[in-house]
């Protein structure tokens, strides 16, 4: 599609939604919903206008960004009901809509407190939802998930809907694999040199929330064709001594514990956080392959067990000076330490022709000891100026990383019976020092105008140097002596420039949203050894738009379009990882180019006073895709690395909704239906699919005796084709019951992950001259206790009674 059908289409629908926001008779009823005690925005929460006396719903609205919001009404009186996600409910009465068509009203900022209070001297219990939606984004408060407790961000990724994570720790959203991955809304060297497996490292009980945005506006980096995974770390801004405390036990050993601390007074406020944790990962497979050459049938069964003990350290801290209410300094710093050790078991079983006619045995064994330390500097001013919603903010953020790796393997070759073959065992060293140094300079503005609009614009420069000298060498004749093609130093240089401008307004019911990003891409990778250069050179736009109608009965819709790109990241092109499985060998792919698709959405979102729907429709063309393609040689040896296929076009609906029948019980789910045809033809007729799949989680949660939970969760990912093969249906189940103590400022939890051990990743992928079946668990069942700890986060007591600017 050409973007002139794309210019045609997004005004058609402009066209459209503007015909039927119609001026109805009605007056507008505008406010800004806020925290109350930092007076900063609060982006999607929920308005609800009721008439009086009888309470008859009358109208409802969605906040912005940056927390403004329309009603409309006819002449007459009624009140309003504010709610967000960790906020008291706010009421607001007496609200007077005059005589007289179209006459605004305004009602002003409106400031919601944290936690929870009391009414009428009637203690009413804290209760964070777990999952606010919105039109473009979900935002999922991860410490009221009681399956989250001891575990650490991967883990939390995997219990989000639509989120999943394989066994190598790849995190996919919608069943596509690129994803952006952010922590605080800007890029993190967790996930430097492992991906998303690096989230591994970060404590569970350090995050707040979770944001997923599937179609991203200008104002966004454009990496992350699947979408962006924003990662919140917890921050407390309140007036005092204020924190939170974990402990966590677990078996398989999970042993930590961690702190989230600030106080404020005056113009500071200084915040802390800290986790420390042991643990130690156990999982197992298995590999079942077929090789054909022209007259014969080599088989071969692989089984792997393997140990991951580890220490991981983290530590952030910094301050926020308000030299006024309009003008904030932020300075923080992230130190992580993570100390750990691989132990891996592998066993091959060869044959000819069928199982029934063995021809030898050998085992690999891994030891490895592994340090990752990793630093972040963070500076951020803010300044907003007369106008709610007009603010500058400029951001510097330096990443200084490292990681070094020394591996020793050990191979031994047996009998079919069993017996030593008698060969010397052949011994191998793997080293590998990998290093990352990023410079992030980022600045936005906003500016409102008129009555609803807002005009926003940014720059970003982002400069990125990486290292990886890799070596890998075999004991020989008594020394030890490099193998042929693992031996170099792979430098990776990225400088990318940006700049976007987004243009916004409202009309009525109608508001719309169109932006547009700017990116310079120059980058270059070396071999030093053999003196290979690469470089990339190339300048991209990336439009964005968003339409939307807020339709009455708290309804909305809306239409959005997003291009996006996947370019070769660090781990893509590096031509080495690991040889802890010398038969199986994976690399990056130096020659790989960038991918980019085109996303469009229907959305819908539908609130009620004890549920909530969200339903969307969307389609991806994506060119250029990116996806590992394996390659079996006649000995049997793999070699899987990445590769662009020609395109793929991916459809599919999805639906998540919340629903809480009684008080205390609730209810919440998503389920995925997708098709995604991929034409690889450009590398063999053989490299296409046409799948259908699905995806469904369904979570319900209730209170019992004396503040106590209970919550159970299913998850189902059905069969699906992949581009080699088909990926297997699964199925996993979680458990978890928690208990407030100690006046309600502690909290017990105990949890089961995956109660009946059935959470495999089961594969089977095929090729001209291969067949192979693969089983892994990369995390076994799991059982956590946490004990947390409220340090004045208690809930407050409150005489106050209902009125206007008042809260309960």
């Amino acid at each position: 599609m050409t973007y002139r059908h794309i210019v045609l289409f997004f005004s058609f629908l402009c066209f459209t939604f503007s015909a039927v926001a119609q001026q109805d008779g009605k007056s507008r009823i505008t406010g800004k919903t806020t925290d109350a005690q930092t007076g900063l925005p609060l982006g999607y929460a929920t308005v609800a206008l009721y008439s009086k006396p009888d309470s008859a719903f009358a109208d409802g609205a969605i906040a912005g960004d940056d927390g403004a919001f329309s009603l409309s009404a006819k002449p007459g009186l009624y009140f309003a009901k504010i709610e967000f996600l960790a906020y008291n409910p706010f009421y607001l009465s007496d609200i007077k809509v005059p005589e007289g068509s179209g006459t605004p009203v305004t009602l002003g900022d409106i400031g919601l407190q944290p936690g929870s209070a009391l009414l009428d001297e009637v203690e009413v219990r804290a209760d964070k939802s777990t999952m606010q939606l919105a039109l473009d984004k979900k935002i999922f408060n991860v410490g009221k998930d009681l399956a989250n407790a001891g575990g650490n961000a991967a883990d939390i990724l995997g219990n989000i809907p639509s989120v999943s994570v394989d066994v190598d720790g790849a995190v996919s959203l919608r069943g596509t694999n690129n994803v952006k991955i952010l922590i605080d809304g800007k890029p993190s060297g967790l996930v430097s040199f492992k991906g998303a497996d690096g989230l591994r490292q970060l404590p569970g009980n350090l995050i707040d929330r979770v944001e997923v945005i599937t179609n991203a506006s200008a104002r966004y980096e454009a990496e992350g064709n699947g979408g962006i995974i924003n990662i919140i770390l917890k921050k407390e801004r309140t007036q005092g001594l204020n924190g939170s405390f974990d402990l966590i036990t677990g078996n398989p050993a999970n042993f930590g514990g961690s702190a989230n601390v600030n106080y404020r007074k005056n113009h500071l406020n200084f915040f802390l956080n800290y986790g420390l944790n042991y643990r130690d990962s156990r999982g197992d497979g298995s590999v079942y392959q077929e090789v054909y050459t022209a007259d014969t049938t080599f088989i071969y069964r692989q089984t792997n067990e393997r140990k991951n003990p580890q220490y991981n350290n983290n530590i952030r801290g910094g301050l926020d000076y308000f030299f006024n209410d309009k003008n904030i300094l932020t300075a923080s710093y992230t130190w992580r330490h993570s100390n750990s050790k691989r132990l891996s078991e592998l066993a091959y079983y060869d044959y000819l022709f069928s199982t029934d006619n063995p021809t030898g045995i050998s085992t690999r064994s891994q030891d490895e000891k592994e340090i990752e330390p990793n630093s972040e500097y963070s500076l951020n001013y803010k300044k907003m100026f007369g106008r709610e919603g007009h603010e500058l903010v400029a951001e510097v953020r330096y990443l200084d990383n490292w990681e070094d790796s020394d591996q020793y393997f050990t191979e031994s070759t047996f009998l079919p019976d069993h017996t030593p073959s008698g060969q010397p065992d052949q011994l191998q060293h793997s080293y590998n020092f990998e290093t990352e140094k990023q410079l992030l300079f980022q600045l936005d503005y906003v500016k409102p105008f008129g009555k609803e609009g807002k005009f926003e614009t940014g720059l970003r420069s982002n400069f990125r140097d990486m290292t990886n000298d890799y070596l890998v060498e075999q004991f020989a004749d008594d020394a030890w002596q490099p193998l042929t093609g693992l031996n170099n130093n792979f430098v990776y240089n990225e400088n990318i420039h940006a700049a976007y401008g987004i243009l916004g307004n409202k009309i009525n019911r109608f508001s719309y949203q169109l932006g547009l990003r700017g990116e310079w891409t120059d980058v270059t990778t070396t071999l030093k050894q053999t003196n290979e250069v690469n470089p990339r050179n190339y300048v991209n736009l990336f439009p964005s738009t968003h339409f939307t109608y807020d339709l009455p009965g708290q309804n909305a819709v809306q239409a959005s379009y997003s291009r996006r790109v996947r370019r070769p990241q660090y781990r893509d092109l590096s031509p080495f990882f690991t040889y802890t499985d010398n038969r199986n060998f994976f690399s990056g792919n130096p020659d790989l180019e960038p991918e980019f698709t085109d996303s469009y959405e229907l959305g819908h979102i539908k609130y009620m006073d004890n549920a909530s729907m969200s339903s969307t429709l969307y389609y991806r063309h994506t060119t250029g895709k990116i996806e590992r393609i394996r390659e079996v040689d006649d000995q049997g040896n793999s070699v899987t690395l990445p590769k662009n296929l020609s395109t793929e076009n991916a459809f599919g609906a999805e639906f998540t909704g919340a629903y809480s029948p009684y008080k205390w019980w609730k209810v919440d789910g998503n389920v995925n239906f997708f098709r995604a045809i991929t034409d690889g033809g450009n590398l063999g007729e053989s490299f296409k699919s046409d799948t259908y799949s699905w995806f469904a989680r369904l979570t319900s949660r209730i209170t019992f005796w004396k503040n106590t939970d209970l919550q159970l969760r299913g998850n189902y990912d059905a069969k699906a084709q992949t581009t080699q093969g088909y990926r297997k249906p699964r199925w996993f189940l979680d458990l978890a019951i928690s208990k407030d103590i100690l006046q309600n400022n502690g909290t017990i939890t105990l949890n089961v992950s995956d109660v009946f051990n059935t959470r495999r990743y089961q594969s089977v992928s095929k090729g001209d001259n291969f067949y192979t079946e693969n089983d892994f668990q990369w995390r076994a069942r799991q059982i956590n206790l946490t004990f947390s700890y409220r340090l004045h986060q208690q809930k407050r007591k409150s005489d106050k009674k209902q009125g206007e600017g008042e809260d309960f």
